[in-house]
């Protein structure tokens, strides 16, 4: 059986493509016309270098002057002597177009569902139809052309790929909004909306370590596809999701978050609001004022944040300021669209 894999580019592009049982992972690259930098074929040169992000891999043989031990334990590798073992996805640090790689997809898909599930939230459902399954990996994200206007706008993917190719997109409604306008006012079942797709390289990585996920505002749509990869391939880490708005009203999914503690161990879940009314009973302020020290110092933890950029930025300063050096940090940052 053929192994699905996945390059990621540093210009946010990613690549799906199959590789055969035992097949040099170059090789089916290149098969597949995505044309990786190479020079020695041999394991020597280190050109073809990229990091295995996610799977299971082999290498036949790997030069120490093309990667160090340390570089083999942070899971780099070369292409023309890896033979993966399992789906897999892979990293590489230079812009798509070296490959002469072709662009994201361009899709159409049919509105089933839009549901306005919180004070400032709302939930879209596309379908795009059984052909041509959309791949991507979860926290990745698509941009949506609005229909009857040439306006696009970005939205995370709020769930994993699923075989029914069926999408789900947080929509944060702004008081006017070229999308929000659109689903308040005109947004209906049957609607055909475009988008192209899978762009970013915010996405789930290999699970080694516990994880903490932490989510402001509609930043929670690429957790939410995290967290419906992790309960459905297994998580052998604790997850502790982090979710952050302005008023209580704003707080969405609920029921679905909840949901996760049934089908991940070990996983937590903390609400923090930032403008609370004096009727709110939980966690006030910033999400960093109420991180589990003890969580994060008794052993390496992997971070996913995303969310607005002064909270990613508040984020980053207190891990700086508290030293914690093991904490691996992952981050989206999204500017909300005013129009």
């Amino acid at each position: 059986m053929n192994h699905k894999v996945a390059f990621s580019f540093a210009d946010g592009k990613t690549l799906f493509f199959p590789v055969q049982p035992n097949e040099i992972l170059l090789d089916a690259a290149l098969r597949n016309g995505i044309n990786i930098p190479l020079d020695c074929r041999e394991g020597v040169c280190g050109t073809c270098q990229g990091r295995c992000d996610s799977g299971d891999y082999s290498q036949d043989y790997v030069d120490e002057e093309a990667l160090s031990a340390q570089d083999l334990q942070q899971r780099k590798m070369l292409s023309c002597q890896t033979r993966v073992k399992s789906d897999a996805a892979f990293y590489f640090d230079f812009a798509s177009s070296l490959c002469n790689a072709p662009g994201p997809e361009q899709l159409s898909g049919t509105v089933t569902e839009v549901r306005q599930i919180s004070a400032s939230t709302a939930i879209l459902h596309l379908d795009l139809g059984p052909t041509n399954p959309l791949d991507f990996l979860p926290g990745q994200y698509a941009r949506l052309l609005i229909p009857g206007t040439e306006s696009k706008r970005s939205y995370s993917f709020a769930n994993r790929p699923s075989s029914g190719n069926h999408l789900q997109f947080l929509i944060r409604l702004l008081p006017d909004g070229v999308m929000s306008n659109y689903i308040r006012e005109r947004c209906q079942v049957g609607d055909k909306i475009g988008l192209e797709a899978p762009l970013g390289a915010f996405y789930l990585r290999h699970v080694a370590k516990p994880l903490i996920l932490v989510a402001g505002g509609t930043g929670l749509s690429a957790l939410l596809g995290m967290l419906d990869e992790l309960a459905e391939r297994g998580c052998p880490q604790p997850v502790h999701l982090y979710y952050g708005v302005r008023d209580a009203a704003d707080l969405c999914e609920r029921a679905r978050i909840e949901a996760y503690a049934e089908r991940i161990p070990g996983f937590r879940y903390t609400e923090v609001v930032s403008d609370p009314t004096p009727q709110w009973t939980g966690k006030r302020g910033y999400i960093a004022e109420h991180f589990d020290i003890s969580e994060l110092h008794d052993a390496p933890a992997d971070m996913y944040v995303c969310g607005p950029p002064p909270m990613v930025e508040s984020i980053k300063s207190w891990l700086q300021s508290q030293a914690l050096d093991s904490v691996h940090l992952y981050y989206e940052k999204f500017t909300e669209s005013n129009i």
